[in-house]
């Protein structure tokens, strides 16, 4: 769960299979032989009613052509022991006939994955706490998988992956939940596993999770969200924005985000010692600065002209120069792009008005490696604060995890965030004007313009009065623990599923 984007940007389409027959592409017999006893013992082992999960496991296979795949994609669909003792795994056996499936891109990594986890780990918790109606089974959709994210994640959401991806569901008895972006919806805009995987009408219930980051739901997704009987959003943002774009309100319920408190939990971590994951793409190392660390400035986004990183840039680099003992880390990867964001942010600089300072530019460092999920809690220990002045967030998972994690957040005050910034708990972002996206898939709606000004003076003020930030920051780790705890999640969710199944009995 990388949660870099986090975040959950739907301007992104999922990339396309190429849909070139696997074996094809295998020459050595052995993989051919790999591949046949695989797709048998797998057949042999999911009921008739899950077919769709072997057309999605030989979907994922054919568009893998690495030799170690098959060996490393086993750990999906076998159970992960431990190195000393029992296999851990083993079916769920609730009496309960009702099944939730889960249908998000759970081994993609992105902000649709690690919202799609935080729900799955607050229910199964909770729903083995509560002895509920109902059990939960998950499936991969709306992405192409990703095996570096997965031998990211803890052991234990492995585990619990494979556990869960193995629970049996009859479709009559099953509330299906579309966790992605409408367009994956059936009958889906691109190639992925269709949600529902059987189209409408055979399940109890059909639920689309969803969001979108400006001010207006496009007409295709108003009539994707229409066929489902209901459509969770996370903030009353979404609720407003999506029945003013035509969405029936009486579908449309707000279901807000959980984050995991006790992984993000900033007294359980030793800081990441930055210097081994960045790079330093502008300014230069300065003697004649403290020997103690800088000022540590982290952002992470996805690389696209939503998340404001020109602002960012532009803010930092006026309000800041060499002579200050500060750093600002960039947590990005690829948006459609190629991954030289060095030359990117050296090329936007050398193309603005920007004047370069008499001490130099002020330190900018570039992480483009992948952060294991078991990481990223080392990674905001080590800032001192979180910014990102996007024009538009679903919900911002990043701001949510540095608010968990007790860091100061500057964060733009509009869109998904507004259900959980306050002046008490943050340092909300001005916004100068709405404008219009001018390119994409979303092109006409429009979203915010962050102040670049303000921008300066919050983050100035934030490193001179960092006892005031920490005030903010602890704050805004007790206000994630009152509104938005796994336990207090999972029962609004619980809530509304068992009032699915009392009124479709």
């Amino acid at each position: 769960m990388n949660s870099g984007e986090n975040q959950e940007s739907h301007q992104s389409q999922p990339q396309i299979h190429q849909a070139q027959p696997f074996i094809s592409k295998l020459k050595p017999t052995l993989y051919i032989l790999s591949f046949s006893v695989l797709i048998l013992a797998v057949s042999l082992s999911i009921p008739k009613t899950n077919y769709y999960k072997l057309y999605q496991l030989k979907a994922t296979l054919s568009s893998n052509s690495h030799p170690n795949f098959l060996h490393k994609f086993l750990r999906f669909i076998r159970p992960i022991s431990n190195q000393n003792g029992p296999n851990p795994i083993s079916i769920v056996t609730n009496s309960s006939p009702y099944c939730v499936l889960w249908m998000a891109p759970f081994l993609s990594g992105g902000g649709y994955s690690s919202e799609a986890w935080s729900y799955i780990l607050a229910l199964n918790s909770y729903v083995k706490k509560k002895n509920l109606r109902f059990r939960l089974s998950i499936e991969q959709h709306g992405d192409l998988e990703s095996l570096e994210f997965w031998e990211g994640l803890p052991l234990e959401m492995r585990n619990l992956a494979i556990e869960l991806y193995e629970t049996k569901c009859r479709l009559n008895e099953t509330i299906v939940v579309c966790h992605s972006e409408p367009g994956a919806w059936y009958p889906p805009l691109f190639q992925t596993l269709p949600c529902p995987p059987t189209g409408y009408g055979r399940f109890k219930v059909v639920i689309g999770r969803t969001m979108f980051e400006t001010d207006r739901v496009n007409a295709e997704h108003v009539k994707r969200c229409n066929r489902m009987d209901f459509v969770w959003v996370p903030t009353q943002f979404h609720v407003n924005s999506f029945v003013q774009s035509g969405v029936d309100p009486l579908k449309v319920v707000k279901i807000v985000q959980p984050v995991d408190l006790e992984f993000f939990d900033p007294g359980k971590y030793e800081p990441l010692y930055l210097s081994s994951v960045g790079t330093l793409v502008l300014g230069s190392a300065n003697e004649n600065l403290s020997l103690g660390r800088p000022f540590v400035f982290l952002s992470i986004f996805k690389w696209e002209y939503r998340k404001g990183w020109d602002v960012l840039l532009r803010s930092y680099l006026k309000e800041f120069s060499g002579a200050d003992d500060i750093a600002l880390y960039l947590l990005t990867n690829p948006y459609h792009s190629d991954r030289d964001f060095g030359n990117k942010i050296v090329e936007y600089v050398e193309g603005s008005d920007l004047e370069k300072p008499v001490n130099g530019w002020a330190r900018v460092y570039v992480i483009d490696d992948h952060i294991a999920q078991v990481d990223l809690p080392r990674l905001y220990k080590a800032a001192d604060a979180f910014v990102l002045p996007s024009r538009g967030e679903g919900w911002g998972r990043p701001i949510v995890e540095a608010m968990a994690m007790s860091l100061p957040v500057i964060a733009t005050n509009w869109s998904g965030q507004t259900e959980y910034l306050t002046e008490e708990n943050s340092y909300p972002l001005p916004v100068d004007r709405m404008s219009k996206v001018n390119e994409g898939p979303f092109k006409g709606h429009s979203w915010a313009e962050p102040s670049v000004h303000k921008l300066q003076f919050l983050m100035r003020h934030v490193m001179t009065d960092p006892e005031k930030a920490k005030v903010k920051g602890r704050q805004a780790r007790e206000d994630m623990m009152s509104m938005f705890s796994p336990d207090i999640v999972a029962q609004i969710v619980t809530k509304n599923i068992q009032q699915i199944i009392d009124n479709k009995v």
